[in-house]
């Protein structure tokens, strides 16, 4: 028994710990709420944990064992030194994917030769110095718990002069219809000289620590041109038949398996259907499937498409989720191997859904590891509800490598800055005062109060997502309204004050003393001084997308930036007649490719007539009077015109607040009319800033 004295001590020092604990809980409140779900789960897992979802089973792969079943496809970052060495970008970019939780990651196209690459800053393991930086990549990988394979690959005629230096090469002399150079045919000997530079960069992945290599022969990139009629013209040993168009794989593999040894996993990637004209289709694929097995290879991973048709290679939101599974399905009866499927796979729901259907062995969730690195982790800690969601925009991701720039992420803005934002908590909280509750205004809440602030979000609607609500209803948008949620998710996680239907004023600001304002007010639609907008038959694109207004049977829409072409695209199927008017002389100017490709395809099925290089002169009695190449024109008995020809910054609380002794940031619209992908970088960049 313990003596008065030591209950006394006892008592004592349980007081200070509990109170040093409630102390921290208090000025840390996001930790009490991690410390409670951490607690809960451990226990539920621990019910569950014979009832474990299928794409947390592990699995092996040859005689590499993975933790899940769920896998990083290669996607081309643009992270590397032009030398091709792994930089620190590159290497915390995967680094963090390995901490979150996936079963395996494949990193990006690996030049096998100094001339074999499609873009300039990718990595390449051409020769024997390049070694060393990608070794710290995969040490670094594995000291976070993950698996890590090295793609392959030369680009072959889906390249240019402009990014080599030399001309592109090919099975034959034919040009790639998206493509500005006929290629150079190869000949046998540089064949037989490329199937060796292909083993040699197998063998320095394998020296560099990667756990496995894929050959990338998909995407139209020289290995899958060989495999295709749509490129491969040759009468010789590599052409002309299945098998021998095969042979240039099949020779790669077997070279690789020879450098590396047999127990060396091999990936084989291909474009089961290539989309094209004259290209591959599924009958021939499963042929060739089975005879890279023949040659060795491991497991096949089933894509789709050729730069002809790049918009199946990445498939935008208006494509549905896990849309080319059954391809993967078909190749999966061809074969003994293990089967990875891919494309629009974004949500580990319907990953489980296609494991569990059998089509596939495994799943890959490229973009989905872009919008949350730590996706697996957090579903598997009963923490679905935190996930980033990937919504299809393309806009950070192919938008930005289209352009030349590193990978991004609209959702995510640490996605490419895991080596430079700083995440940790200040040591002095500060009250930050964030004006606006759109998506910028939420993310520099939800940043602030990461950081340790003290945050209170002042919203004047009834409900948080500004501009994006309406955004969320054209075709094909509908998974942008899973933003919205995570955001009100995190701003309840972290403890946000979140006041809706408050008007904002320079008094109410005051009484709140903050160190830091934020404001994110956003925009208000633009209608331009031309005769008759000003009639009850015209409205803006807002006011229909939000269902405030409603649009008659003949519709003209003013404006074929992406606003107006989502809100013509909408009413196509709605109304009788829609018309689009655009002074540019061509719509969506501002809009990706691939989403653009399919509005266009449903513009001619519902007859959407476009009247590019137009300006609207005058809005008459329920007509439009427009000009096109200095002729005046009329489209007559129109009943609703729409107005999209933009948005203007919303100053009107920034003029009142300018001399307050706080300091002032502005993001989003309210800081200049900005995409989504740049106004969520700028609020997170603020509320980390605050």
């Amino acid at each position: 028994m313990y003596s008065s004295k030591k209950k006394a001590a006892v008592l004592v020092i349980f007081l200070i710990i509990t109170d040093a604990a409630a102390f921290f809980l208090t000025f840390f409140p996001h930790m009490r709420e991690k410390g409670q779900k951490c607690f809960y789960d451990i226990g539920k897992d621990r019910e569950k944990e014979k009832d474990i979802m299928k794409v947390f089973e592990p699995f092996k792969l040859g005689n590499l064992e993975l933790k899940n079943r769920m896998v990083v496809s290669a996607m081309v970052t643009n992270y590397c030194s032009p030398d091709g060495n792994a930089t620190e970008k590159f290497i915390a970019y995967h680094e963090h994917k390995a901490r979150g939780g996936w079963g395996l990651i494949i990193t990006e196209d690996y030049a096998v030769t100094p001339t074999a690459g499609g873009f300039v800053r990718l990595p390449g393991l051409w020769e024997d110095g390049q070694i060393e930086s990608h070794r710290e990549l995969t040490e670094r990988v594995h000291r976070a718990g993950g698996k890590i394979a090295a793609q392959i690959y030369h680009a072959g005629r889906e390249t240019s002069s402009a990014v080599t230096g030399v001309q592109p090469v090919a099975p034959s002399p034919v040009k790639e219809p998206s493509m500005p150079e006929t290629p150079r045919e190869l000949t046998v000997e540089e064949i037989h000289e490329l199937v060796e530079q292909f083993g040699d960069c197998a063998r320095r992945a394998r020296e560099a620590g990667f756990d496995a290599v894929e050959v990338h022969g998909a995407h139209g990139y020289l290995v899958g041109a060989f495999a295709s009629p749509f490129s491969n013209k040759r009468s010789d040993e590599y052409g002309g038949t299945i098998r021998n168009r095969a042979r240039f794989a099949m020779e790669i593999i077997r070279n690789i398996k020879k450098k590396c040894g047999e127990d060396y996993p091999v990936l084989y990637r291909m474009s089961a259907v290539e989309y094209v004209p004259g290209g591959l289709e599924i009958e021939e694929s499963k042929v060739i499937a089975r005879l890279v097995e023949e040659a060795g290879a491991d497991c096949i991973h089933c894509s789709q498409g050729v730069y002809a048709s790049t918009h199946t290679i990445i498939p935008p939101a208006v494509f549905p989720r896990a849309g080319y599974v059954e391809n993967a399905a078909q190749i999966k009866q061809a074969v003994k191997i293990p089967v990875i499927a891919v494309g629009r796979i974004n949500d580990v729901e319907i990953a489980e859904s296609v494991l569990e259907s059998g089509k596939a062995d495994l799943v890959t969730m490229a973009r989905a590891s872009l919008a949350d690195p730590d996706m697996p982790n957090k579903v598997k800690e009963g923490r679905a509800d935190e996930v980033i969601r990937c919504i299809g925009c393309l806009q950070g991701c192919a938008g930005e490598n289209g352009k030349g720039n590193c990978v991004r992420c609209l959702v995510n803005p640490l996605t490419g800055m895991e080596d430079e934002y700083d995440l940790s908590p200040v040591q002095s909280p500060k009250q930050v005062l964030v004006i606006g509750g759109g998506v910028s205004g939420c993310e520099a809440a939800i940043a602030a109060a990461m950081k340790g602030h003290k945050v209170t979000l002042i919203e004047k609607t009834g409900r948080l997502g500004g501009q994006w609500i309406p955004a969320s209803v054209p075709i094909g948008k509908s998974e942008f309204t899973s933003f919205i949620y995570w955001q009100k998710k995190m701003l309840e996680k972290l403890h946000v004050q979140v006041l809706l239907n408050t008007e904002a004023d320079r008094e109410l600001i005051r009484l709140y003393e903050p160190d830091t304002l934020i404001l994110a007010t956003g925009s208000r639609p633009f209608i331009p001084p031309v005769k008759g907008t000003d009639q009850d038959f015209v409205t803006n694109a807002h006011d229909i997308l939000l269902g405030k207004r409603e649009a008659g049977d003949n519709v003209v829409v003013v404006g074929g930036g992406l606003v107006g072409a989502e809100t013509a695209d909408m009413l196509g199927g709605q109304c009788s007649q829609v018309s689009i008017i655009e002074m540019l002389p061509q719509i969506m100017k501002d809009g990706e490719p691939s989403p653009a490709k399919y509005m266009k395809e449903r513009f001619r099925a519902n007859g959407v007539k476009i009247y590019t290089s137009t300006k609207l002169t005058e809005v008459g009695d329920h007509c439009v009077i427009a000009e096109r190449e200095g002729e005046s024109f009329t489209i007559e008995n129109v009943d609703t015109v729409i107005i999209a020809v933009g948005v203007r910054s919303d100053r009107s609380l920034l003029d009142h607040v300018e001399d307050l002794s706080c300091k002032i940031m502005k993001v989003g619209d309210a800081n200049g009319v900005k995409n989504g992908y740049l106004g969520i970088r700028e609020g997170f960049e603020a509320g980390l800033n605050a």
